[in-house]
């Protein structure tokens, strides 16, 4: 098995059996260059989600569309992603790990140059969507592969450093996308980003290895169908009542209705899932709840998303419309606290190795809170110096939650279960993303008409902390998993 390395790794003589505990385990070269793989074309697919929210005015001027036709480029995105990775379980163990590799970039890659070639906005629409199927399926993807080529002792570490795509790769979006629409049109975003995607999928073509063994799973065409009303209602629902922040006060109708699709749905996809369970072939197997860390994880990384992605849409309309920053100017601002995130990510997976997850979690939780009340004060003469100094404690904050919730979470997770927890986790990432910018954006939406824009965002960031105080709570009862044997 890959995941198993001599002792003598470093050429020292291998010794007897000593009585002393085993350093950890340490990687093999394969092992490595698998994950280093899968890394690199997560940190590409990830980026690309972001990269389109800055061009939007752009888009509208050159393709000829008005905002809520050019705002289905994001939303077009984001509910493929919310319909797919529900899949991603199955999907991860029926094909081998080459196989989902290559699906999953070959779409992506295939959508980039669609994309860059695109003569319309229709086509160009078909584009994001054929992305967001081979997004959707990387991220479980490379987390089931983290569990099961990396022991236990060193998962903490390696999740680390997924933390460096999760969270870099969406804060350079904007920048790198403020950086080409300088100077070149639109669709240098996506011909910048081709040759990278095609590099990783040759270097995965030649070098990636298969992962375990795929399974022969059968496949609830029922269970298929209902994530899309379910996840798809849940998402476009939520994003809709969140996207009229420019005047409109309160949802319209077909939002709610949305939302009450996706909820109905939701509730009989999951008594669908609990009755599969009998026969051993859910689509998504819920009986990874059964595992308390694992819950409590997700319900901590549901409220550390809906603080971060209510941040990530709030403050640039901050900047933008209170502070008149342009698109670069605000791109740059965000740009340090993305990068502290994703670089404090390697150090804390090796804390939280070393110490475990509640001393991170619960100093990260209250970071949380502190820097998300800091910003409920911000007003139209705040320095951006302090701005940007708030931003990187709050992504110092979220560092210090991520690494520990993804890992303590899936770590108690018995091997056939790995696809499915990770599927969960980001499943749940997507609608928490959703329901978070919903809720502060409306808040803003509403105050801001009434009140003025600096009263607006105050409230809405207020409504912020008030939801981080959770995850204090929800901190606190973190406690250090054991991993299953294999």
């Amino acid at each position: 098995m890959s995941t198993e390395v001599s002792s003598n790794a470093f050429g020292k003589p291998v010794q007897a059996a000593e009585a002393q505990p085993p350093a950890p385990a340490k990687m093999s070269r394969e092992s490595v260059t698998v994950i280093a793989t899968l890394l690199v074309a997560t940190f590409v697919v990830i980026l690309n989600e972001t990269i389109m929210n800055v061009a939007l005015q752009r888009l509208m001027v050159d393709l000829g569309v008005d905002a809520p036709t050019v705002q289905w480029l994001a939303t077009g995105f984001m509910l493929t992603m919310a319909v797919v990775i529900p899949t991603t379980g199955f999907i991860l163990q029926s094909l081998t790990t080459r196989a989902v590799f290559m699906l999953a970039l070959g779409l992506f890659t295939g959508g980039t140059a669609l994309a860059a070639a695109a003569p319309g906005f229709e086509v160009l629409l078909l584009a994001r969507i054929i992305q967001a199927g081979g997004t959707a399926i990387m991220l479980p993807l490379l987390m089931t592969t983290i569990l099961t080529l990396v022991p236990v002792a060193r998962r903490g570490a390696v999740m680390g450093n997924v933390s460096i795509a999760i969270s870099v790769a969406p804060a350079m979006g904007p920048t790198v996308s403020g950086l080409i629409l300088e100077h070149f049109t639109w669709r240098f975003m996506f011909v910048f980003v081709l040759p990278v995607a095609l590099a990783a999928l040759a270097i995965g073509a030649k070098y990636l290895t298969n992962v375990g063994e795929a399974e022969k799973a059968r496949l609830d065409f029922l269970s298929v169908l209902l994530t899309v009303p379910a996840f798809g209602g849940l998402v476009y629902g939520l994003s809709q009542i969140g996207g009229g922040h420019g005047g409109q006060a309160g949802p319209g109708a077909v939002p709610i209705a949305a939302l009450a699709i996706g909820v109905a749905s939701l509730a009989v996809f999951i008594l669908r899932q609990v009755r599969l369970q009998k026969s051993q072939a859910p689509l998504l197997d819920l009986r990874a709840f059964k595992f308390r860390m694992f819950t409590v994880s997700v319900l901590l990384m549901v409220v550390a998303m809906m603080s971060l992605f209510g941040g990530v849409i709030l403050l640039p309309l901050y900047l933008q419309e209170i502070r008149g920053l342009g698109s670069l100017e605000t791109g740059l601002s965000l740009l340090p606290g993305g990068l502290a995130m994703g670089l404090l990510g390697p150090v804390i997976g090796r804390l939280f190795d070393k110490v475990g997850p509640l001393p991170l979690t619960v100093t990260g939780s209250v970071l949380l809170v502190l820097s998300l009340f800091q910003f409920s004060r911000l007003d139209a003469g705040t320095p951006v110096w302090w701005i940007i100094a708030l931003h990187v404690g709050l992504s110092f904050g979220l560092a210090l939650l991520f690494t520990p919730a993804f890992t303590t979470g899936l770590n108690p997770l018995p091997p056939h279960l790995y696809s499915h927890g990770s599927a969960i986790m980001s499943t749940t990432q997507q609608v928490a993303g959703a329901a978070g910018t919903a809720l502060l954006v409306s808040i803003f939406a509403v105050v801001s008409t009434t009140a003025g824009l600096v009263a607006g965002m105050s409230a809405a960031f207020l409504a912020a902390t008030l939801i981080a105080v959770a995850a204090v709570v929800l901190s606190a009862m973190m406690r250090k998993t054991p991993g299953q044997p294999e």
